[in-house]
This record gives C-alpha cells, structure tokens and sequence, in this order.
C-alpha cells in the first residue's frame, strides 16, 4: 500500500490468491457448531433418501407394474401415498412430548405383539409369496413387523433408562424375553429378514444400555446360531445359503438374482446409463423395486450414485452417533444409538447382498425400496431422532432465545422441554437413636428392610414395565405437577 492509501498492483493480486478465511471446509464446520445442525441434518437427509426412493421405485417398477395388466405408475402412486402417510408421522413424531411418548411405549408395543399374533391367524392376516405377514385394509397393505421394531426401540430404550444401575436381572428381564417372542412370532410368519433386523435391535438396546461385554458375547454367538438353524431349516433358505457358497452353481435357478444384480452393477459403470435407462427392470432382475433396488441405482446412476447413497448413510450415522453423544437425556441417548444402528446395520446388509458379499435376506433399504409400511415407519422412528436432536441442551437454549430458524418456524414446532437429572434419595438414616425403644423398632423395621433391598429391586418396583405413568424429570412437567 502506497503513502497515500492506495492498494498497489501487486498487493492487489496478493490479496486474491491468499486463502479466504471462509472457504468450504471452515463454513461447513461453522454451520456443524451451530446449535440445531443436527436437526437440519436429519432432515435433509431423510429427505434426500425418499425423494430418491420415490424416483427409483418408479423407474424400477414400471415396466413390471405396466406388463401386469396395470399403469405404469401404479406402485409409484402406492409408495407416494405411505410416503405422505410417512411426512405425517414425521411431523407427529416431532410434536410428540417426550413424557407422553414413553408413557405410551409399553401400551405401543403390546398392541404391535397383539398384531403379530392377529396376522398369524387364517382369515385376517393375508398371504402373499407364501408368507402371512400382511393385514390387507383395502388398496393398502400394513405389515406388523415393521411397526413392532419402532415400539420395541422406544420401549426398550424406556426400560433400560428407568432402570439405570439396576442389577443384570432388571436389565435382561422383561426386555430380553419380550425381544425373544417378538422374533418368535416373526418367523413363524414366516420372515427371517425382519427377524434379523429385530435381532439387531435387541442386541443394540443391550449394548447401550450397558450389558457386560462377556455375556453380551454370548448372547450374540447364541443368537448367530439360532440365526444359522433357521436359515438351513426351510428350503427356500438354505438354498439361498448354498448359493452365496457356491455362486457358480445354478446360474439360472437359486442363483440367478444375484447374477443379474451384479451385472446390473457392472452395466452401469462409473456414470451410469441414465436414469430411467435400465435393463434389468425388463423383468430381468426380480423384485427390482424391493430388495434390489440398489442395483438398479447403481445400473442408472452409475458409482457415483451408489456412493451418493453410501455418503448420505454415512452422514445418518454421523449425526446419530452425534445427536446420541450430545443428549443429556439417558433415555435419548440409547433411542438414538440404537435407532441409528438398527437403520444402518439394515441398510449395509441390503447392499452387502445386492454387491454379493452376503446371502439374500430380503431386507430393504431404507427410505429407499419399495414397501409403505416399511416406508412410513422409518420416517416415524427419523422424525423421534429429529426430535431428540431438538433436545440437544444447545438446541434447547438456542430455541428458547427465540433462534428457532426457518424451519422450525415454518412447522410450528413447540419448544423442548430441558431435561434435569431426578434427585437422588437420600441414603437411609441409621439406626443408632433409640435403639432399644419398641415403638422406634416397629417404625424402623420397614425402613431396614427396604434399605436392605437390592438397587435394582428397588427400580424395578419403582418403574414397572406395565405401569401407565413414569416419574419424567423434564422441567415443565415438574412445574405442571406442581
């Protein structure tokens, strides 16, 4: 700069090739700091993954729903339907109060168990591919399994959270032997798929809720067996086994799905042949719409769709493993962990199938596959995690200084309750004054006996499963009660 104020020539074009401070990385890291990143996070990606379900169930099934005598945009309409159903739920999951959502888990989840057992009987649930699975109301069809592994997640993550440092029996019981007859009555369905997925969520529930690390291996060694029995018990099972272990053997039998799903992937290249451009959907590629849609994506979008939709997953699991790590809440803590893996263990299985590095199991992709049920449900369970993400303690503070943003404005969301641990009880008095007075020893003699009890006996009558209401130290619920 010269004496009289003025910028030079050189110092001018100095100043355009030093780095700007607000380059891509440091703004993106400032919009993470910022205190509802989470919440728009979650939002943006359950957007992107079903308005990318949307197109690709509709270029995926097409052809197969136009040959069957119908339109062609007959599935599409269906899937757009539970997609709307699914927007709704995610807006009710947002404004549902945490004390009323864990009051109604334990009612929630029994009511899924008496579905799983309804759909079993002949004459209400309806078979279809050989499987009763379905309760037929009309043009739409809703499967109870999908429906139970979201109040299994929130009345375990309840449980497990009133019964913190409770002893190893209050952990395991009810919660284990209701996660068994839920798989139960799943595969006699039958639907191995989902009874993995529900596996998964029990595992996950255990692990975060703090089950010792020897037992929680035993438990899952002994839960990969029953897993390994069931796959080689009926037919259409082991063939599948036998198949991933023998990929060469009957190319145009057991193995011919995954055979062409491979090709479909090799076809598509590095860009892709473009969308709508498939071959494979010319019925050359079963159940292109459902379970192997990631095919498809990767046949018309080429690599870098697929790795689109593996970046949007890896950013879910961030922002869960975020949103869970940030909750005060224990309850939301172990929602979100385990929401997040049970999502995400569900969609790395579908694409280790679909790219041959597991057995066909017939599980969807999230958000992404064809199936209402399935696609209105995991819309509910993102709408609980974008809630617990509004519960983040800076989140909290941020929107009752009125730093709501756009969205939450647009939504009419209601703001958070701030969460305060509930006070301890204080330790019991020892019985040291008056020792010898009968009256004091009758009064004392129950007190003994409850000082005596067990941590976790003591939880376990003070939060009982089946009760209706649960003690919520949320501070505008204690301000109400009072």
């Amino acid at each position: 700069m010269t004496s009289t104020g003025q910028t030079t020539p050189t110092a001018a074009r100095r100043k355009r090739i030093a780095p700007q401070p607000g380059w891509a990385g440091e703004r993106f890291g400032a919009w993470l700091a910022r205190p509802l990143a989470s919440f728009h996070l979650i939002v943006t990606i359950a957007t992107l993954l079903t308005v990318l379900g949307l197109v690709m169930v509709l270029s995926a099934s097409s052809v197969e729903a136009y040959a069957g005598g119908g339109s062609a945009y007959s599935l599409f309409i269906q899937q757009a339907m539970f997609a709307g159903l699914g927007a709704v739920a995610f807006y009710i999951a947002l404004r549902l109060p945490l004390r009323l959502l864990r009051q109604w888990s334990f009612p929630a989840f029994s009511v899924s168990v008496i579905a799983l057992v309804l759909v079993l009987i002949p004459g209400i649930g309806a078979v279809h591919g050989g499987a009763r699975r379905w309760f037929d109301i009309g043009p739409i069809s809703i499967q109870p399994s999908e429906v139970v592994k979201v109040t299994l997640v929130v009345w375990g993550a309840h449980l497990l959270a009133s019964r913190r440092g409770a002893h190893l029996k209050d952990i395991l019981v009810p919660l284990v032997p209701a996660g068994l007859l839920v798989c139960l009555l799943v595969v006699l369905e039958p639907n191995l798929s989902t009874t993995i997925a529900l596996g998964i969520v029990l595992m996950a529930l255990l692990w975060f809720g703090g089950l010792p690390v020897r037992l929680f291996v035993g438990i899952m060694v002994s839960g990969l067996v029953v897993a390994s029995v069931l796959a080689l018990s009926a037919g259409y099972r082991s063939d599948r086994v036998r198949a991933f272990f023998n990929p060469g053997d009957d190319p145009q039998g057991a193995n011919y799905q995954a055979r062409q799903a491979k090709y479909s992937l090799a076809d598509g290249g590095i860009l892709g042949r473009g969308l709508g451009q498939s071959r494979a959907k010319w019925s050359y590629l079963p159940n292109s719409h459902n379970d192997f849609i990631f095919a498809i994506i990767g046949e018309e979008l080429g690599f870098l769709g697929c790795m689109a939709v593996l970046a949007l997953l890896a950013m879910f699991v961030y922002t869960g493993i975020r949103i869970a790590l940030r909750s005060v809440d224990p309850f939301l803590r172990l929602l979100t962990a385990t929401a997040t893996t049970w999502i995400t263990a569900q969609a790395l299985i579908n694409i280790g199938y679909v790219v041959g590095l597991l057995p066909v199991t017939g599980l969807q992709l999230p958000l992404v596959s064809a199936g209402g049920s399935s696609l209105a449900i995991t819309l509910f369970m993102f709408g609980i995690i974008a809630s617990a993400a509004r519960h983040e303690p800076e989140a909290v503070s941020a929107l009752k200084a009125g730093q709501d943003g756009r969205l939450s404005r647009l939504l009419r969301l209601p703001v958070p309750e701030v969460y305060t641990p509930a006070p301890r009880k204080p330790a019991p008095r020892a019985k040291t004054e008056r020792p010898r007075q009968a009256p004091r020893r009758q009064a004392d003699a129950p007190r003994g006996r409850r000082a005596r009890e067990s941590r976790g006996t003591s939880s376990l009558r003070s939060t009982r499963a089946w009760e209706p209401t649960y003690p919520m130290p949320h501070a505008r619920e204690r301000g109400r009660s009072k």
